[in-house]
């Protein structure tokens, strides 16, 4: 049977359609194995090279170490120590892990986050807590204070002291919420905030302070003055309480604190000095120093020593080291 010229064509076209419909398809496949080789090779050459981001890492026995990754598998991490060379480190055995700021880097320390930079021994500065950042302040085992930011401007927190663990004493709590601006940021920053408390099974005992504050410099180094009018005994205070704070950065690990309170009641001018610093403790604060009350009609010296921890939780990612 003969078949005529359009019938040839159509299937001799058809043909021909399908056979270049097979051959793209042979070369799309080609092409995505070419693409998943590439991308698996680079993947395990990647895992394989030195990365040149440098590490701060703690282990689950306390033990931190600092350095480069040389490579790392899903068990272990070849790690560079800066003071022990090359170690291998179990992924199970990592606390933290964290990427370190070169800038904070100086004559080979690790200069250290302030672990508690919006506070100086117990006045707060003009900085304000990032959302979800907070911190628990101790002092002499029975002051307990805490701070959490709720945004990056307003933060709350409050205290007390158990005196109810004695006999049932009258036990002093309070609450401080605070409003923080930065002006120019590590320059000028201004807050407000107050203290606002009582004494429970104490009475008629509210006690407080509304307060403005102004901090120049940054969280290192800086210096704060506020103005604040107290409240005691259901009466504000007719002059207000001037505070002159300041802190500078001493090394790595450590800070020189001073606080100091300026007030007037009556005819009788108090002053109170607060001298000392801040040793960083791993992630904590631990706060020394000597606080020192003056009076215009007091005619002996006595200090009082200050001693306290500050731990800090929450998400501050530059706190992780």
């Amino acid at each position: 049977m003969k078949r005529n010229k359009s019938t040839t064509f159509k299937y001799g076209f058809k043909n021909n359609l399908n056979l270049s419909l097979m051959k793209t398809k042979i070369k799309c496949f080609q092409l995505s194995m070419i693409i998943t080789l590439f991308l698996t090779i680079s993947h395990c050459t990647a895992q394989n090279q030195p990365d040149s981001l440098i590490y701060h890492i703690e282990t689950m026995d306390g033990n931190t170490y600092m350095g480069q990754i040389l490579g790392q598998d899903s068990v272990k991490i070849l790690f560079n120590s800066d003071k022990l060379g090359e170690i291998s480190i179990f992924k199970t055995n990592i606390k933290k892990m964290n990427t370190i700021d070169m800038k904070k880097i100086k004559d080979g320390q690790y200069w250290f986050d302030n672990p508690q930079a919006t506070r100086y021994f117990f006045s707060p500065n003009a900085y304000g807590l990032k959302a979800g950042e907070g911190y628990y302040q101790n002092v002499w085992v029975l002051v307990n204070s805490f701070a959490v930011g709720l945004t990056d401007y307003i933060s709350i927190g409050g205290g007390l002291v158990p005196l109810f663990l004695f006999n049932g004493a009258p036990t002093p709590v309070w609450f401080t919420p605070k409003f923080s601006i930065p002006i120019s940021k590590d320059k000028v920053s201004i807050g407000a905030g107050a203290l606002l408390g009582t004494v429970m099974g104490g009475g008629d005992s509210g006690f407080g302070i509304l307060y403005g504050i102004s901090t120049f410099g940054s969280k290192d180094n800086n210096m704060s003055i506020g103005l604040g009018y107290g409240y005691a005994g259901g009466e504000w205070a007719k002059s207000p309480m001037i505070n002159l704070n300041a802190m500078i950065r001493t090394g790595a690990r450590g800070y020189f604190l001073t606080e100091n309170y300026f007030i007037k009641t009556g005819n009788t001018t108090t002053v109170i000095l607060t001298i000392g610093g801040r040793q960083i403790i791993r992630d904590a604060g631990l706060d020394y120093g000597l606080m020192i009350p003056l009076m215009t009609d007091m005619d002996i010296f006595i200090a009082f020593p200050w001693l306290g921890i500050t731990i800090p939780f929450g998400n501050k990612k530059d706190r992780k080291q």
